[in-house]
């Protein structure tokens, strides 16, 4: 016996049903990967950025501190007269 029009629209729902919950899956999987790859990248830069610190402060601490250079004097302008 053929099937009844409402099983086989029911049948179609449950198929795009199954599809679209197989979509958000992938869909959530790959969100994951970058959320994983994200917090690994940041991981790494705020590393390095702490390290960069750490060389910087010993870079500055090794170094006497340098004296400030004298500023040049002006030349006094020139006076103009007045007649």
């Amino acid at each position: 016996m053929a099937r009844s029009v409402t099983s086989m629209a029911e049948a179609r729902f449950a198929a795009a049903q199954k599809k679209a919950k197989r979509a958000l899956t992938e869909v959530e999987k790959a969100r994951q990967e970058v959320a994983k790859r994200t917090a690994k990248l940041r991981a790494l830069r705020l590393a390095k950025e702490a390290a960069d610190k750490q060389e910087a402060e010993a870079a500055a601490k090794a170094k006497p501190a340098a004296k400030p250079k004298p500023k040049p004097k002006k030349a006094p302008a020139p006076r103009t007269r007045i007649y």
